[in-house]
């Protein structure tokens, strides 16, 4: 029997490994809200319509839809620790050109320029991360996952925070996003010196899968499988997870409630102002509620997670989400609107982290199931941002996000799927 968590001394290097992943996902949500947190400040620079900004977070997901495609290849060939000192690199200068575009150069095709570059860096990024954090979990012996991701949360927070900060201010976006760009990249190139998951891709750390959190007894557990005793090439391993039912379902269900995580992010800010009629500095103060609350949510999610599963934990976060985006859309005030923020980005805070976790339950194929999950996932964003802005253009950007629902009831549909695959111990 596998000794609890609390009395298992944690080597050094292990505890290195999990601060600097930490900081991968944490550096990552700055970033990311860094950009979103302006996007209305964006909108005004270039004199862009709703329609307008739709079109133009289409670039960047385009890009993030392609890097995150090859994602799994990129890994499996260049480690997961280069991938992510790499992709940190080309944000950092995606967003200082983001900047230049919106506030100096004020030129459409530069902005569009600088999110494509963010795209690009930020996917194959982030499927790196999530590579290291599920090998981090197998290390500890426990689930951390979401708490990882709570670590991109609490980055948002503080990337938010500075964004409402700025936009009070009428800080230039050339200073705010060449400043963040500047703290990512340099943080994440530092910290990815202490990565070490390509290790435990190898075949033999199979051996140490039954004592990850798959094989702890939790209710989601599945009947054991072997893993194969040789990983094939990056090619075949990645169109043997396309093939594998499993995955792809997951995939499926990551994508209804990564579009309730990204249609708040591309959207709250602009649906407040708009839709409500308070400033810009209003609108992103309530982005800044929804990631505080959905920080909150990936960080005590850890303990329900090992309490009831995976699937209970999915299906609940669906519902929380359902009726937190229905009460923000439909409030007749504004402080209700608030309210549903927090139950909104409670639910929506679980989604992800136990995808890709579910997904890397066997270490062997972690990266290639990993990027086929994030890239259904992604088709999120990808859609997203057109499908909203278009609706918007009729309904308000307010009433848009209605059309969320519909995909986040899908993934309630699909939580089952993330039912833990555990992996046997190898004989010998």
């Amino acid at each position: 029997m596998l000794r609890p968590p609390a009395v298992r001394a944690v080597p050094t290097e292990v505890r290195h490994w999990h601060l600097a992943v930490v900081a991968a996902y944490a550096a990552s949500g700055i970033a990311f809200s860094s950009w979103v947190s302006r996007v209305p400040a964006l909108a005004q620079d270039l004199v862009l319509t709703p329609g307008g900004v739709g079109l133009l977070l289409l670039c960047m997901t385009l890009a993030s839809f392609a890097s995150v495609s090859a994602s799994g290849l990129i890994v499996i060939r260049l480690g997961s620790a280069r991938t992510i000192q790499t992709g940190a690199a080309l944000v950092g200068a995606g967003l200082t050109l983001l900047g230049l575009g919106a506030s100096v150069l004020r030129s459409p095709v530069a902005a569009a320029i600088g999110f494509a570059v963010v795209g690009l860096g930020t996917a194959s990024w982030n499927t790196a991360s999530n590579v290291e954090g599920a090998a981090v979990e197998r290390a500890l012996r426990r689930f951390i996952m979401p708490r990882l991701h709570g670590s991109f949360s609490l980055g948002t927070v503080a990337g938010a925070v500075v964004g409402a900060w700025a936009a009070a201010a009428a800080v230039p976006l050339v200073w705010h996003l060449g400043a963040a760009g500047v703290v990512v990249a340099a943080t994440v190139v530092t910290a990815g010196f202490f990565l070490r998951a390509d290790a435990d891709r190898r075949p033999s750390a199979a051996h140490d899968a039954a004592s990850s959190p798959a094989a702890d007894g939790s209710p989601d557990g599945a009947p054991a499988e072997a893993p194969a005793p040789a990983a094939p090439g990056g090619r075949a391993q990645v169109a043997a997870a396309w093939k594998d039912r499993r995955t792809v379902l997951l995939g499926v269900m990551v994508l209804g409630l990564a579009l309730a995580e990204g249609a708040a992010g591309d959207w709250v800010a602009l649906a407040l102002a708009d839709g409500y009629g308070v400033s810009h500095a209003v609108g992103a103060a309530g982005y800044s509620c929804f990631v505080a609350a959905m920080a909150a949510g990936r960080f005590l999610g850890t303990p329900v997670l090992n309490r009831h599963g995976r699937v209970v934990s999915l299906r609940a976060c669906a519902v929380l989400a359902i009726l937190g985006l229905a009460l923000f859309v439909l409030a007749p005030a504004l402080w209700l609107a608030f309210v549903g923020l927090v139950v909104w980005g409670l639910g929506a805070s679980l989604g992800f982290p136990v995808g890709m976790s579910a997904a890397a339950d066997d270490p062997v194929h972690a990266a290639a199931r990993v990027s086929v999950v994030s890239t259904i996932g992604y088709g999120a964003f990808l859609c997203g941002p057109p499908l909203l802005g278009f609706v918007a253009e009729f309904t308000g950007v307010r009433y848009s996000l209605l059309t969320v629902l519909l995909f986040v009831v899908l993934s309630l549909v699909l939580a089952g799927q993330a039912a833990q695959r555990t992996v046997a111990r190898l004989a010998g």
